[in-house]
């Protein structure tokens, strides 16, 4: 019976015969040297060798490109190559944490996404960002403190046209009033999200501007798809690490 696997986005390769490495590039749409490489990192089980010095790739080399690949996809290649060689060194309880610490950092990013719309709804409720009805007023390292920066990053965001604090007429000390420290919190939690600088200022001036939501509410809909499709990839890497670890014998 001929048994196949494929890797990410790749052709299948058959793995009921022996594959040569330029087998396993061609069906992960990578050099022969990459898959040495691979072998090199520990990605992929180590070989043994012909007597003219020949490695020998096996169905599990292959198995264990695609479930490398899959990771990739859903993890990144700094965790695929984490947990790969944990299994090739035989330290399921290393690669597993890793999977864990991955998995976790996308639970936090979900998290602060929530934490986003949240904000976003503060600021909103609170009236538009040009709202004169907010009082109270605090100096830099008040607000330092209440986003969770440091003064510097607050002075680098009002260089980049992203917070616009006022002046103490008599010690030019800056201050912000309630609506622009909402305002620090919605780029604060958008920094965690990565997103960019230039994109932060459109959000937050497209709100100054037009008074309108819709640009923020785009991009957090966006973010959300995203990560719904790496929660999906992520799926579907652990579903191929988890055959390849039942064809090694690992979850007996």
């Amino acid at each position: 019976m001929s048994v196949s696997v494929r890797a990410a986005g790749t052709a299948e390769v058959d793995v009921s015969q022996r594959p040569r490495a330029v087998d396993l590039a061609r069906t992960a749409g990578i050099s022969v040297q990459q898959v040495r490489n691979y072998v090199e990192l520990g990605v992929l089980p180590p070989t043994e060798r012909t007597e003219s010095g020949y490695r020998v790739f096996t169905a599990a080399h292959a198995r264990a490109l695609g479930a490398a690949r899959e990771m990739a996809a859903g993890h990144g290649w700094p965790t695929a190559r984490v947990v790969m060689r944990a299994v090739h060194d035989g330290d399921l309880e290393a690669a597993l944490a890793a999977l864990d610490a991955s998995h976790a950092r996308l639970d936090r990013e979900r998290t602060e996404l929530a934490a986003v719309h949240e904000a976003l709804d503060t600021v909103l409720a609170g009236g538009t960002i040009t709202s004169a009805s907010a009082r109270r007023h605090l100096r830099i390292g008040q607000v330092a403190r209440v986003v969770g920066v440091r003064p510097p990053v607050l002075r680098l965001w009002e260089e980049r046209g992203l917070l616009r604090p006022d002046r103490e007429p008599s010690t030019r000390y800056r201050v912000y009033s309630r609506t622009e420290v909402h305002a620090a919190q919605v780029v604060s939690l958008l920094r965690r999200g990565q997103y960019p600088l230039a994109t932060i200022k459109a959000v937050l001036d497209e709100l100054r501007s037009t008074k309108s939501p819709d640009r923020v509410v785009d991009e957090l809909a966006g973010r959300g798809r995203d990560l719904h499709r790496r929660s999906l990839h992520r799926l579907r890497a652990s579903a191929a690490l988890h055959d390849y670890l039942d064809h090694l014998g690992h979850l007996d």
